[in-house]
């Protein structure tokens, strides 16, 4: 049976907050950074804070498959936002987080004066532009509008895809912190930006919608197949990573789970169930 826990935006964001209240005292404080991990009881549950598709899917087939023979009690929570999994792990209601790339995360912990850090890269997800009324890239015209991501990072990526294929241009150097405002011409199309989850439930009102790799799988999307175009994976910066509160990088849990889900099983299992709409992506931390 499985047994990760879902949990809704609602009840999250009310136990994450009363977890805070208490806790804010010391999440600053280098002195229970340092010392959080070193004292990390390796008998209790890992924690894991995910995304449903494909982060909790990866982590349950290691809980299922790979956890107990390697020694490691795994709990996977399910979150379907982008902001509570790293409040979570901040406030310490979960021990770790696996569900972001490393360019969102810099931007959340300068945002919110969190101190949150990569400690694997695990995979891959290619953004990819989709639609429900027109079949080719080719037949995006002027006047249709295209929905994108309004979070920071995942705004700047959308836009930096439809700038390399020639749907609009943009300003030199912004690189993926691109705004709608960046944007030197828009080629006559309109822009709609939305929370990156509810981008696939507005596909039947746009013309076309960038969606992030692991919400189009969620809307039973096949990015490889489905998608009029793909970000390419060669040098690509948007690897997903488990991540950790400073401070418990060396949690012999957390490093047991990082072994685990760099196993030649793990890499079997992403490309069989993905067909490479989601790529491995293991190795030193800022490569893909």
């Amino acid at each position: 049976m499985r047994k990760n826990i879902k949990i809704t935006a609602a009840a999250a964001a009310t136990a994450a907050l009363a977890f805070g209240l208490t806790a804010c005292g010391t999440s600053s404080d280098p002195a229970s950074k340092s010392e959080t991990g070193a004292k990390a009881d390796t008998s209790k549950a890992l924690v894991v804070a995910a995304s449903p598709t494909p982060h909790a899917d990866i982590l349950n087939f290691v809980k299922k498959n790979l956890a107990a023979k390697a020694g490691l009690k795994l709990e996977v929570k399910e979150f379907t936002d982008y902001v509570l999994p790293n409040t979570a792990t901040e406030n310490g209601q979960v021990d770790a987080n696996f569900f972001q790339h490393q360019p969102y995360l810099d931007d959340f912990n300068k945002k919110n004066n969190t101190h949150i850090v990569a400690v694997a890269n695990v995979h891959l997800e290619p953004l990819g532009l989709y639609s429900n009324k027109v079949k080719d890239l080719k037949d995006i015209k002027a006047g249709q509008t295209i929905a994108v991501p309004n979070d920071t990072t995942n705004e700047g990526r959308a836009l930096q895809l439809l700038a390399a294929n020639g749907l609009i241009t943009i300003k030199d150097g912004v690189g993926t912190n691109a705004k709608i405002s960046d944007i030197t011409d828009k080629k006559g199309l309109e822009f709609k930006e939305l929370e990156a989850a509810t981008v696939p439930r507005a596909l039947n009102d746009v013309d076309a919608a960038v969606i992030n790799g692991n919400y189009a799988i969620e809307a039973k999307l096949k990015p490889a197949k489905d998608a009029l175009v793909l970000e390419k994976a060669d040098g690509n910066p948007y690897a997903n990573i488990l991540a950790v509160k400073e401070g418990n990088e060396k949690d012999a849990r957390v490093q047991k789970l990082v072994k685990l889900l760099h196993s030649d099983e793990v890499k079997k299992f992403i490309e069989d169930t993905y067909q490479g709409s989601v790529i491995p992506a293991f190795g030193a931390l800022g490569n893909s």
